[in-house]
């Protein structure tokens, strides 16, 4: 089994679960360990301005290329930033965790949501308290600062502080004592989850934010919030709903995709899970309007409504060790007719619940409208006996779906992975195909350490996990600095040809600019196997023809692309310059001026010529422009000879330098 990435970690994994490590939408893997988040970004390829920080030793026989990795940490103070008891002397409202700070639980936002146009990330902590954090200036390497505290603002909301202040400096408030607990809890985090950006299927796709952050407490309650980004502090939250749900600690929480049933409404299932062992869900529904203002860019107001649903899974006093959404592409349900006409798509995708406790795995389903299987099944786990510590019941540390194989893989503490099969139709733990590696015994046989977490890397065959070596027999004490992780990145089978063509398309096809997500999250599992240089080598005479005629046909048909791309960007700049030619002032004249010689050029459309055309006779009623900025000579990078503005992708000055796209400063 080739090996990508084999990196030691220095850090010990207090709390294993199927979110200590995952990806953020930035295309960045998150890990979660006892006081900090490591940041992990693969070396894609793609040219930064600095090399990464880890490279792994040189590639194998089969010609695999070693994965780089940028690194970069997030690491909270250890300190109690909230003295509980200094708030609430009741005995429900103490966290043992206040003894030795640690963190807890990790939920990335979608990107595009900091000034940077990044990820915001929300750390929890085992005082039960809530911290934002976004790069600063580079999110590879670089610092990540904390830029609201949630607990902070969730006390200041539901507590009722007055400016009266004792003999210690603390806040006092004359709230009674029962207010006092209640709000106290509420304020305590135990679980936290941030949703996907819903698709509104509205184009232009509007710019805001309609991702929800859901914190789940103490007192039973889920609160929602969402970012508002700030340019000054970094951002704040803005409550939108309080749902009181049980009287038991909120545990757990996931989102489901969210699905768009007409245009501007979608809805989603939020999964809680309490501490007596409850699952139940919420319905959040969102619904995006048009607001007249009048001005040219359309402004947008969300309404939301949340309704909680049937319990899907009575208390039982077992605790849930796992929450987490899979949605399976075979399982579906059909839009009616015009729902079909107004989305270009006649089906959604039903997601399945993956919920775990103590030995069994859950799965459930909401009723279908095809012949798939729908409610819950319950499989129990089965013992992997790869060493004296190998238990059933270890919790769940990494869940993982295979696309292409419509099978679920699932991790626990004790080492060994489980592969489900079938998971659209029966999920079942036999494999279909006779001599599969997509077994649990094949599975755990490559994997022989405690593991703190696992994600896939690729969706397919790739996983990449977090490990620590132990002896269960050895009961000496080690302390922090003696502990140490190896992360892995590996492949447990190798995929066809036609599997990674299929990847690549599915990669291009899915991307939709209201997912949230940067390119590098869509584009992460090709480049993996395209750096393989056996791969590559074999793929290359599929895609690519080595007829010149053809390669010069290919040419002209990307040059006719540029070209459209071009004339497409001029006609939005032209039409937003004459909707505020009101309000140009002189610096802006030679800006304008370049962008309607660029529309007047040879080769432009007729209609972009006439708009161009257009703004410019308002322009010249406007202001007495200047001959010598009318003329807009551009210089030669070379000698620095002006030369006539003709053509926006090549020129050749009079000394014979010709330069284009790339630039090429030779002798014409």
């Amino acid at each position: 089994m080739a090996i990508y990435t084999s990196l030691a970690v220095p850090t010990v994994i207090l709390n294993p679960s199927e979110r200590c490590l995952q990806w953020s939408d930035d295309g960045q893997a998150c890990i979660t360990t006892k006081a900090a988040v490591h940041i992990m970004t693969p070396d894609l390829g793609i040219n930064f301005s600095t090399p990464p920080d880890i490279k792994a030793l040189p590639g194998d026989e089969q010609g695999e290329q070693p994965l780089g990795w940028f690194r970069t940490i997030i690491e909270p103070a250890r300190g109690q930033t909230h003295m509980w008891p200094s708030i609430c002397q009741d005995w429900g409202a103490i966290t043992l965790g206040s003894l030795d700070v640690s963190l807890r639980e990790v939920a990335c936002s979608p990107s595009n949501l900091t000034s940077r146009g990044r990820c915001v990330i929300a750390i929890l902590n085992s005082n039960a308290e809530v911290s934002l954090w976004v790069a600063a200036k580079n999110h590879l390497k670089g610092e990540w600062t904390n830029v609201r505290t949630v607990t902070h603002v969730a006390l200041f909301r539901v507590l009722n502080f007055v400016e009266i202040q004792d003999v210690t400096g603390l806040l006092l408030n004359t709230a009674s004592s029962e207010d006092i607990i209640r709000n106290t809890l509420r304020a305590q985090v135990t679980s936290l989850a941030w949703s996907k950006q819903p698709d509104y299927r509205i184009t232009p796709t509007p710019v805001l934010d309609s991702s929800m952050l859901a914190l789940g407490n103490r007192a039973g309650c889920i609160e929602f919030f969402r970012f508002n980004r700030n340019s000054n502090s970094g951002g704040f939250l803005l409550h939108i709903h309080t749902e009181p749900l049980s009287n038991h600690w909120i545990t757990r929480l996931s989102w489901a995709p969210w699905i768009t049933h007409s245009i501007g409404f979608c809805e989603s299932l939020l999964a809680f899970s309490t501490d007596n062992g409850n699952i139940g869900l919420v319905k959040v529904t969102q619904n995006l309007q048009s607001t007249p203002n009048g001005s040219f860019v359309p402004e947008y107001t969300i309404s939301a409504v949340f309704d909680v649903q049937d319990p899907i899974c009575e208390a039982d006093k077992r605790s849930v060790t796992a929450l987490t959404w899979v949605q399976p592409p075979g399982r579906n349900v059909t839009f009616d007719v015009l729902s079909s006409i107004l989305l270009g798509s006649d089906r959604i995708f039903q997601p399945i619940l993956v919920y775990t406790k103590p030995g069994l795995v859950h799965l459930w389903s909401w009723p279908g409208s095809e012949p798939t299987w729908y409610g819950t099944r319950v499989l129990p786990f089965q013992t992997q006996n790869m060493s004296v510590g190998s238990s059933a019941i270890s919790p769940v540390s990494g869940v993982s779906y295979v696309l292409h194989r419509d099978a679920l893989i699932l991790s626990l503490v004790d080492g060994s992975l489980h592969a489900i099969h079938n998971m659209t139709m029966g999920p079942t733990w036999s494999s279909p195909l006779a001599g599969d590696i997509l077994t649990s015994a094949e599975l755990s046989r490559a994997s022989r350490a405690l593991i703190g977490g696992m994600a896939s890397y690729d969706s397919q065959s790739t996983l990449i996990w977090i490990y620590e070596s132990l002896r269960p027999t050895d009961f000496g004490y080690k302390h922090e600095a003696q502990h140490e992780c190896m992360l892995l990145t590996a492949p447990f089978w190798q995929l066809d040809d036609e599997t990674v063509l299929h990847t690549a398309s599915e990669a291009f096809a899915d991307i939709s600019c209201a997912s949230g997500s940067a390119p590098i999250y869509h584009l992460r599992a090709l480049m993996l196997h395209l750096r393989s240089n056996a791969r590559f080598a074999a793929l290359l005479p599929q895609k690519l023809c080595k007829d010149p005629e053809m390669q010069t046909q290919c040419g002209q048909v990307a040059q006719g692309l540029l070209a459209a791309i071009s004339h497409c960007v001029l006609r939005v700049l032209i039409r937003h310059l004459k909707a505020i030619v009101s309000v140009i002032t002189a610096p802006d004249i030679p800006f304008v001026l370049r962008e309607v010689v660029q529309s007047l050029l040879p080769g432009s459309p007729q209609d972009l010529a006439d708009e161009a055309q257009a703004l410019s006779d308002i322009l010249t009623a406007s202001f007495s422009i200047d001959p010598a900025i009318a003329a807009l000579h551009e210089h030669c990078p070379a000698c620095h000879a002006e030369v006539p503005l003709r053509d926006i992708t090549r020129a050749t000055c009079p000394n014979g330098h010709a330069w284009g796209t790339p630039p090429s400063f030779g002798k014409a």
